[in-house]
């Protein structure tokens, strides 16, 4: 927590900025499915051929489409686009081989509903689709829930890990397993109880970690 707090503070004045995507890459991908109503989503970006997603944008497409079949599917795609930006290439692929498996939509209810009930061990343990590993769907954890359980879902991807043990907290020992479903409940505990002793919001926190990728030596962060 010592070295938590000062990193914390240096970026009070920073915010996670919107993603931007580019709806001509992955219209192809998406028009066989009948998804490409989703690349209006979010605002207009830098250029004419961009566009922007944020996590704002998630929270209003997950309260209007709430558990509808069809619209779960068109949420998930936005959270893989937000999730892929425009530096992962093979976003667009990935998406379509999820998209492509017989097993989504099942998923996706499931592990929204097991989420939402605060069931992470069993959402981790549920997801199984083709194309889409724990970075990507602890991503969908996260957009998918509402609040309504005790502690929300985080992401858990490999950048948020290199500040995780750049600090020296380690998944197994704080779970008592290497269970990795077990372990990713704990990292979601940990984060709601070191949020609650920093006063802010656990979200925030998990952006703080993937900002800083590892790099724990307190300084100047890049806004």
């Amino acid at each position: 927590m010592k070295r938590l707090r000062p990193l914390v503070a240096a970026h009070g004045d920073c915010s996670q900025a919107p993603v931007r995507f580019r709806p001509d890459t992955w219209r192809p991908w998406l028009k066989p499915r009948g998804l490409t109503a989703v690349l209006e989503c979010g605002s207009p970006g830098p250029s004419p051929r961009e566009r922007l997603i944020g996590r704002q944008d998630l929270d209003v497409l997950r309260d209007a489409v709430r558990t509808q079949a069809d619209g779960l599917c068109e949420f998930f795609t936005a959270v893989m686009i937000w999730g892929s930006g425009t530096t992962n290439g093979r976003g667009p692929r990935y998406t379509e081989m999820a998209l492509c498996d017989a097993r989504l939509r099942g998923t996706l209810a499931r592990t929204c509903e097991l989420v939402r009930a605060g069931d992470l061990v069993g959402a981790y343990r549920a997801f199984r689709v083709a194309g889409v590993g724990s970075p990507f769907f602890t991503k969908w954890f996260a957009a998918v829930d509402d609040g309504s359980g005790m502690e929300r879902a985080l992401i858990l991807d490999s950048r948020v890990f290199n500040t995780l043990n750049g600090l020296g907290w380690v998944s197994w020992k704080a779970a008592g397993t290497r269970t990795r479903a077990v372990r990713y409940a704990a990292y979601v505990h940990q984060m709601h109880s070191w949020a609650r002793a920093l006063d802010v919001d656990p979200s925030r926190l998990e952006w703080v970690m993937f900002h800083l990728n590892g790099e724990v030596s307190p300084k100047s962060p890049a806004h």
